[in-house]
């Protein structure tokens, strides 16, 4: 009985090492897959500096986003459309069309996923239809599509796309058509990551921050700076520290913030050029509205040095801005655009 009670243990303590090694290799078979699968795809870093100049320029560092980066994204995010100008899209089509509801049922955990906490993404659907008419729209539960549309956003003021962003994103597109049965086109992961870079860098070089500085002869009460500032059409932001310039609903520009607690020496008034279009003639509204608030409260217009803005600065500064807005133009995402919204943010 001993004998056999030795033997007993034995053959167990061995069945269980098997089992061990058998889960350790599984693991390290999942590891080197996941490792090669992203060392396929080529990695990039791009520790730019951006530029941000008010009357002179000003640098601000820009990230790029990784699995680790804080989330840019709500817990009910905005909705978007897609743009190929800005969007890397992947199509997938489907040889019958595929109710609305399976396909939301396929995507229920992107939403929880990495692609989702770093970057935007979206799908658009073809309703297949009879009596809808054919065009991409967001996908209804009711509604079939014969063919989709993943895409997922190539930068922002963060910087490009990650490659661990875009892999685990083009993973997952390849995984949904399997899983769908649909045909898949796919750009390659290099192409897209030069298409990121390249719009990265036309980013980078026209996101551009306007300042008016009104310097005042003496501090102004709060009180007084409020009731000037609402006169002048400004309305005090929800945090209570800037006050905000609207033209028919939009943003023009603001004020930086402001101590609601002590007198006002300073006002900065500062546009976000390329969230608002040439046509709104912005820094010619800041300007003016810099003038009138200095004649009001006794102040002068300086730049960022603390020097009297004279008129050849002024000059340049439109000369400087009419580029900028050219280059935007000609980029296909001019100041202003739902693109550029999406793509400065």
């Amino acid at each position: 009985m001993t004998t056999l009670g030795l033997s007993d243990l034995q053959f167990a303590l061995a069945a269980i090492g098997l089992l061990i090694v058998i889960s350790v290799a599984i693991l390290n078979f999942k590891y080197a897959r996941a490792r090669r699968k992203v060392n396929e795809h080529v990695e990039f870093s791009d520790d730019r500096i951006r530029r941000e100049p008010g009357f002179t320029e000003s640098d601000a560092e820009r990230a790029e986003p990784s699995f680790g980066a804080a989330s840019i994204a709500s817990s009910a995010p905005e909705k978007f459309t897609i743009d190929p100008r800005i969007d890397c899209v992947i199509t997938l089509r489907f040889d019958e069309a595929i109710a609305g509801s399976e396909i939301l049922e396929e995507l229920n955990d992107w939403t929880d996923s990495q692609v989702q906490a770093n970057a935007r993404w979206i799908c658009e659907g073809l309703n297949a239809d009879q009596d809808a008419a054919e065009s991409w729209e967001e996908l209804k539960p009711e509604s079939s599509y014969a063919e989709l549309q993943l895409a997922i956003q190539l930068a922002s003021r963060r910087g490009a796309i990650g490659v661990l962003e875009l892999s685990d994103f083009c993973s997952r597109a390849q995984a949904l058509a399997e899983t769908l049965g649909s045909q898949i086109d796919m750009p390659s992961v290099n192409t897209m990551l030069e298409s990121a870079k390249e719009l990265d860098v036309m980013a980078a070089d026209s996101d551009i921050q306007l300042s008016i500085n009104v310097l005042f002869d003496e501090p102004c009460p709060w009180g007084n700076f409020d009731a000037l500032m609402r006169q002048r059409g400004f309305k005090l932001a929800r945090n209570g520290r800037q006050y905000e310039f609207y033209s028919n609903g939009t943003l023009i520009f603001n004020s930086a913030d402001l101590d609601p607690n002590s007198p006002v020496s300073q006002l900065t008034l500062l546009l976000e050029v390329p969230l608002v279009s040439q046509e709104q003639r912005a820094f010619e509204r800041m300007l003016s509205e810099g003038v009138e608030i200095s004649q009001a409260a006794h102040g002068r217009l300086v730049d960022d040095n603390g020097i009297n803005l004279s008129e050849t600065a002024v000059v340049s500064i439109h000369q400087h801005l009419d580029v900028l807005y050219a280059n935007l133009e000609k980029s296909g995402i001019a100041a202003g655009s739902s693109a550029a919204s999406r793509l400065f943010s």
